[in-house]
């Protein structure tokens, strides 16, 4: 078969000041996973493209394509101040490919991966893969080569002939193969951002908590760290890369993990420069790793503001305090770090605001982003408390981005928050 794989994100992911092309690792990563043997696999980036609706009229009249599948990375860039809802593209992608094609329409990805039911009742594809769709895709594509059934496959979505939407739970994959980079434009790549992304570990990316505990088992994603060493290494001799980011929920968590990676990169001598996320977990952010960490090559660390599942009961200043520790640790060893702030979060006061603005006072990041609002997620306190006070009818709602702003504090708040950022030149509003 000739399978099309077309990656819709065009939203530079916004990093303080300095925007970003993340480049299209998970659709990438089905890519590897496909039988080259029988499948001919074409890949269409749409990051850098000036005029999309032209170049996907000419890859399908060339290519031919008789399976399309389209990666939808993230629902919106997460920016109160900025707003940008990614679905539209995608939508006019697929209303395109419907005008020049009958090959059938696949979607997934992380963003789709959020809030599935919504995600295809809006995009309305012919099929859909929830979760990691690295197998299940796979799978897909040869059944349907070979004439068998395949919409009992983990994760699959479709449309009964009565029009009900049915769902097959959620696909996981181990990202045991390798991610095809040929098609991609490494060199641009290279240059943009934060780095190519590598697969070290996940938690469960389609909840809202990330797995802070050093047990193991509660990883849905582990990767053995020779297999990490091995995909950094081709990506150094292949495309001449020295810079990575760590795909990872939090890469000091499990501890022991993070400690056996940094080595393995200082004893292959890799040279590199990379970034990942940080959690901020004291317990699992010794000195040991950070300058373990350092040695190996970090270059900037991003740190979460989420680590446990039980934070939404916890007091502010109970909040605060693991990050606070995480922070003043980074800055003892030399780890450069990225911050976000939530400002109007449900229960938020003028009191609080001023609490979390000292915070980050008395913190040194290398870029602090000031996030208006919190932006509202399925399955969360805000998203029962925006309910409730009527900002969103439900959650299918929150395919677009829809943002929570407690009422005492939502008339002057990105005034107060402009000022700040104004005073503080590392600070950004977001």
């Amino acid at each position: 078969m000739r399978i099309l794989l077309i990656a819709t994100n065009k939203n530079h992911r916004l990093m303080g000041r300095m925007n970003a092309e993340p480049a299209p690792i998970g659709l990438a990563y089905i890519a590897g996973y496909l039988n080259p043997d029988r499948h001919d696999v074409k890949i269409l980036d749409l990051m850098f493209s000036d005029d999309h609706l032209s170049d996907i009229q000419n890859v399908v009249v060339s290519f031919q394509p008789d399976l399309i599948g389209i990666s939808l990375r993230n629902l919106d860039n997460v920016s109160y101040m900025d707003p940008q809802w990614a679905l539209p593209i995608t939508k006019e992608v697929i209303d395109k490919l419907r005008s020049i094609t009958k090959a059938p329409v696949v979607c997934g990805g992380p963003g789709f991966s959020t809030l599935p039911e919504a995600c295809f009742d809006y995009l309305d594809p012919d099929l859909a893969v929830a979760g990691d769709g690295g197998e299940s895709f796979s799978q897909m594509a040869d059944a349907m080569d070979s004439g068998e059934d395949y919409l009992h496959l983990a994760g699959m979505m479709y449309r009964s002939e009565d029009g009900a939407l049915t769902r097959h739970g959620t696909a996981y994959s181990q990202f045991s193969k390798p991610p095809m980079f040929e098609q991609l434009d490494m060199v641009r790549y290279e240059k943009a951002g934060f780095g190519i992304g590598v697969v070290t570990k996940l938690g469960d990316a389609f909840s809202n908590s990330i797995i802070a505990e050093n047990n193991t088992a509660n990883w849905r994603v582990l990767r053995p760290i020779e297999d990490v060493i091995d995909e950094v290494q081709s990506l150094k001799s292949e495309y001449n890369f020295k810079k990575i980011f760590f795909i990872d929920s939090g890469f000091n968590v499990p501890l022991p993990y993070a400690k056996s990676l940094c080595s393995a990169i200082i004893d292959h001598k890799l040279d590199l420069q990379w970034n990942s996320y940080l959690a901020p977990v004291p317990e699992s952010c010794d000195d040991e790793v950070l300058e373990l960490m350092k040695s190996a090559g970090s270059g900037l660390v991003i740190v979460t503001n989420k680590a446990r599942v039980d934070t939404e009961n916890e007091s502010l200043d109970e909040r605060l305090e693991p990050v606070r520790e995480v922070c003043k640790r980074c800055d003892k060893i030399g780890i450069n770090y990225v911050i976000s702030q939530n400002f109007g979060e449900p229960g938020e006061t003028e009191e609080t605001v001023d609490a979390k603005l000292e915070f980050l006072r008395d913190i040194d990041p290398a870029l602090a982003n000031l996030r208006v609002g919190v932006r509202i997620r399925p399955d969360t306190p805000t998203s029962d408390a925006a309910i409730k006070e009527g900002i969103i009818r439900g959650e299918s709602d929150l395919i677009e981005p829809h943002f929570y702003i407690a009422e005492p504090v939502r008339e002057w708040l990105v005034e107060k928050l402009r000022n700040e950022c104004e005073t503080y030149p590392r600070w950004n509003l977001v």
